[in-house]
Formats: C-alpha cells, structure tokens, sequence
C-alpha cells in the first residue's frame, strides 16, 4: 500500500478499516489526527480513540497543516483522521481550501510513505438549508475527488465492509 483514500458515512467503520490497514505494515505508525477538543463530548471522542491504538503510535495534531504534517513523516506509515473536520478547520479558519486541498494532493503524491486517508461521504443526503453546510458539503466532495484521482487506492465503508472503488 502507498496510499489510500477510505471513504464512508458516520459510524461507518472507515476508521477502524484504516487502523487496521495501517497497523498490518511494519514499522512505527503516525497519526496525524485534525479534530479539535472544543467540548467535553470531543475530548472523551479523542480520548477513545487515542485509547483504541497501541504503543507503536506516535500522535500529531494538524488542524490546519495537514500537507505539512504528512511530508514531516520520514519512516512507518500514516493514518489521517480526518479529512472531513479539516475541511471544517479550514472553512472556519477562512484558509483557502482549494490552495489547502492542491497541497495535501502534492504532499500524497510526494511522499514516501504508505498513507492511509479517511474521510467522510456527506453528499449523499439532502441540500443542506444554509450556506455554510453547502459551502462545507461542496470543499469536502471535491476534495474527496481531487485525492480520489491521485490516490493508489481508494474504499468506501458502509457498515463495516469495505467496498474497494479504485484498486491498488
């Protein structure tokens, strides 16, 4: 594996997917996680997770670096978790998400270890009613594109089965 795009819906089990993806390589793993504890609800979230993994994982928190974050990665393999809430990061940091996004698709494509990406599916239901939700809705479907045609491999995650949509 070099890299791979896991897609899914909420409690999909795209994580879970990706940790195990990840943890069948050798080496030291990296986690670069992009969530922000901003309540006590996302706190124990991360708490959990952080939890769920093992010793062989190293944590870095890139709300906003992700391209950085990934090409500082010299040795293992990398979970991303996820690109969704950086999405959100970025839209409310008012970053420029096509710039952010053109970044992360050069920093996959340069580097030099296996990369394991998870984001979620949110096009699938309705037009959101505000234009916040659509503006998020819209940057996180391209973005997901964008990294789908530069990605070896690329899965969606519907209830814990994987659904291989581009072969490695």
């Amino acid at each position: 594996m070099r890299s791979l795009l896991i897609l899914g819906g909420a409690r999909s089990g795209k994580s879970r997917y990706g940790q195990a993806r990840i943890e069948s390589l050798a080496g030291p793993l990296t986690y670069i996680a992009t969530a922000q504890a901003f309540d006590a609800e996302m706190a124990d979230r991360i708490a959990r997770h952080q939890a769920d993994r093992g010793p062989r994982w190293r944590t870095v928190e890139a709300p906003l670096d992700l391209p950085g974050a990934i090409a500082a990665v010299q040795d293992g393999a990398v979970l991303v978790d996820c690109l969704t809430l950086w999405v959100s990061n970025l839209l409310l940091a008012d970053r420029d998400g096509d710039a952010a996004g053109e970044a992360l698709c050069a920093a996959l494509v340069r580097c030099r270890v296996p990369v394991a990406l998870i984001a979620n599916e949110v096009g699938l239901g309705i037009v959101p009613d505000n234009a916040l939700a659509r503006r998020f809705r819209d940057a996180a479907g391209w973005l997901n594109q964008r990294l789908a045609t530069v990605a070896d491999e690329v899965v969606f995650v519907a209830a814990g089965l994987p659904l291989v949509l581009k072969p490695a």
